[in-house]
């Protein structure tokens, strides 16, 4: 499938959904407490979603080929969780780091985005990892621009999360986003500069690093969607969903509670 370009109204249709998703987050952050389980975050985000926004939670039955429907409207990925961790009846502990990821359908357009959370005290090595996180994918996002290439976007991640110490998950990636979820570009998190698919304006696409602690390899858990280090080693992810505009970039995924830039 090739590169969608998007046109100018479905640009706007973009900055509503990926405003919205995070409006989402910034709603959530002050219940993200010790004691509360990720299945009552779900819960409380899909009241949201649906009755305040008036949006469809995208994940909610989503199914590729391969899995089984996945049973919820938010992904929650705790400590060693690198991503897709199903909500449920785990209650976060002191020194927890979740990931939460939305992704919302609002007028037929896809906003998607993820932020980490830190649970009570949490320890200084978790901490490093979810800011070097972070500023990894913002050195991602400041390669936007015409003229560069995916591969300048991966670089900048890699050279950045490696140089601290830790590894990147090569298994999942960003991608295209639009009417769909999940289109071309795959937008990987490591690679070599000056290769790669050229960057046009009117791209859309999210950057969404998951870096561990210890090394790359993970694995599946039985319930086919939940992806965890194989060492047990903790893992951080953010995301931004990136408009390539004429001279840079745009982040369509930011709201008045999203964390400044590094």
């Amino acid at each position: 499938m090739p590169t969608s370009i998007k046109t100018p109204e479905e640009i706007q249709s973009m900055r509503t959904a990926c405003y919205l998703a995070a409006k989402v987050l910034d709603f959530i952050e002050p219940h993200v407490k010790v004691g509360i389980t990720t299945g009552e975050l779900d819960r409380l985000c899909h009241d949201y979603m649906v009755n305040v926004q008036h949006t469809i939670p995208a994940p909610l039955h989503y199914c590729p080929p391969g899995h089984t429907p996945y049973p919820s409207s938010i992904c929650t990925s705790v400590n060693h969780q690198v991503c897709h961790g199903i909500p449920g009846s785990r209650a976060l502990k002191n020194g927890d780091i979740v990931n939460i990821d939305i992704t919302v359908i609002k007028d037929g357009f896809h906003g998607d985005t993820s932020r980490m959370f830190q649970v009570g005290e949490v320890g200084k090595q978790a901490q490093r990892l979810c800011a070097v996180t972070y500023e990894a994918m913002w050195l991602g996002i400041r390669e936007v621009r015409p003229g560069n290439r995916l591969g300048d976007i991966g670089h900048a991640i890699q050279a950045f999360a490696e140089n601290a110490g830790y590894s990147i998950v090569r298994e999942f990636c960003g991608h295209g986003i639009g009417r769909n979820f999940h289109e071309d570009p795959q937008v990987l998190h490591y690679g070599r500069k000056g290769t790669g698919t050229l960057l046009q304006t009117g791209m859309i696409f999210t950057i969404e690093p998951m870096i561990n602690a210890g090394r790359r390899d993970i694995r599946q858990l039985a319930d086919g969607w939940t992806i965890v280090t194989a060492d047990h080693s903790l893992s951080a992810q953010w995301e931004h969903t990136i408009l390539v505009t004429d001279d840079g970039y745009e982040v369509l995924t930011l709201s008045e509670g999203a964390p400044p830039p590094p």
